[in-house]
């Protein structure tokens, strides 16, 4: 297995995200929306809607909160586990049930610690709600990473629901880089599950073996961010190493082609061979080099900013902006970067087409955009 000899100064880019982009890339014009704060967190990572308007929100230590955005007021859900709080690792995503209004039950992904190391995660339990917070109870995990590692880096695992109502994963590759390619493990994939963990019955490797059964695509680096478009594709943002962060049109059955290409280096410098050197992995509809380390994703389909239906808008750490990319075709290219001056982690939008997005680290804000 090949490893990466990372200076310090890399290192420490890696683990926190802090790669600069140089500020030339950053868009200078009016911000395109009205930015409402509704309170900050401890770290947080991600944030779901409840039917009855609150907000659940993940703080990477371990804390799960709900706010209502119309008080403010915070509270707290207890019952979460114990999460792997270091480098990357802790409490990540959250996703609701399809059938949450009838079944109350929610999904988080995080980070365990186990023989080896550290590993990704994802359980299910249910949500009882009360005037102030609320408590999840018969935690049950149904799915973790098939191995472990030390050093905390790339867990990714985003949750999302798909139309036929399957849970898809995105699974990083904790740093190992060469699991990526391997059938025999389900680091660096895009996993496709039912709701109850199990493998869905028509992923493209079913009949080859347990882990091969709940791949959809493989090749991944650290895919931070997944959504469907309105013609029910599934689109993916992943970080690179030094240069090269990608949008993916994921596919069944494809290879992506980490870590034997990538449009960027590693972090020592060396080169890797570009997607257009081996035309069987598939290339990655828009990339960046430099990076703008993507967090979160969604294809834009509301109305409040009808000129950008069908558009990526992505949320970037180093980049401390908020990129939106539109989508011809399955090209995709860079219209308008919005320089936050904070580092953004999470992106969501609502029933009526707002845009939330959350900031990364301690102080972390929850902001509801709206046109200007």
């Amino acid at each position: 297995m090949m490893h990466l000899r990372l200076s310090v100064a890399y290192a420490l880019a890696l683990l926190t995200g802090t790669l600069a982009v140089p500020s030339q890339h950053l868009d200078t014009r009016q911000t395109p929306w009205k930015s409402t704060p509704i309170t900050d967190f401890a770290e947080p990572w991600a944030f779901a809607f409840l039917p009855d308007n609150r907000v659940l929100v993940t703080e990477r230590r371990g804390n799960l909160r709900i706010v209502d955005p119309t008080t403010k007021v915070k509270g707290t859900i207890t019952g979460v586990p114990a999460v792997a709080y270091a480098g990357q690792g802790g409490l990540h995503d959250i996703a609701l049930h399809p059938k949450y209004a009838e079944n109350s039950i929610v999904y988080i992904s995080y980070a365990e610690t186990g023989s080896g190391g550290a590993g990704g995660a994802v359980a299910r339990a249910k949500l009882t709600l009360t005037d102030s917070g609320g408590a999840l109870s018969g935690l049950e995990v149904i799915w973790r990473h098939s191995q472990r590692a030390s050093g905390g880096l790339q867990f990714a695992c985003r949750l999302l629901f798909g139309p036929d109502g399957a849970l898809w994963i995105s699974s990083g590759e904790i740093n190992q880089m060469t699991p990526a390619q391997s059938m025999t493990t389900n680091l660096g994939k895009m996993i496709k599950l039912y709701d109850n963990g199990t493998a869905f019955a028509g992923n493209p490797f079913a009949s080859q073996g347990a882990i091969q059964s709940q791949i959809w695509s493989l090749g991944h680096r650290n895919p931070l961010g997944i959504d469907w478009d309105a013609q029910g594709r599934l689109w993916e943002v992943e970080m690179g190493p030094m240069g090269g962060d990608e949008l993916n049109l994921i596919q069944s059955g494809a290879n992506y082609g980490w870590p034997l290409v990538c449009e960027g280096k590693h972090y020592n410098g060396t080169a890797i061979p570009k997607h257009s050197t081996r035309p069987t992995f598939a290339a990655p509809k828009a990339n960046w080099v430099p990076v703008i380390s993507p967090a979160g994703l969604i294809i834009y389909k509301g109305d409040l900013f009808a000129s950008w239906k069908g558009n990526a808008i992505i949320t970037g750490l180093s980049s401390q902006s908020i990129v939106r990319v539109t989508i011809t075709g399955d090209v995709g290219k860079e219209a308008q970067r919005v320089s936050m001056g904070k580092r953004m982690r999470g992106v969501r939008e609502d029933k009526d087409g707002a845009i939330w997005v959350i900031e990364d680290g301690t102080g972390g804000r929850l902001l509801k955009l709206t046109p200007n």
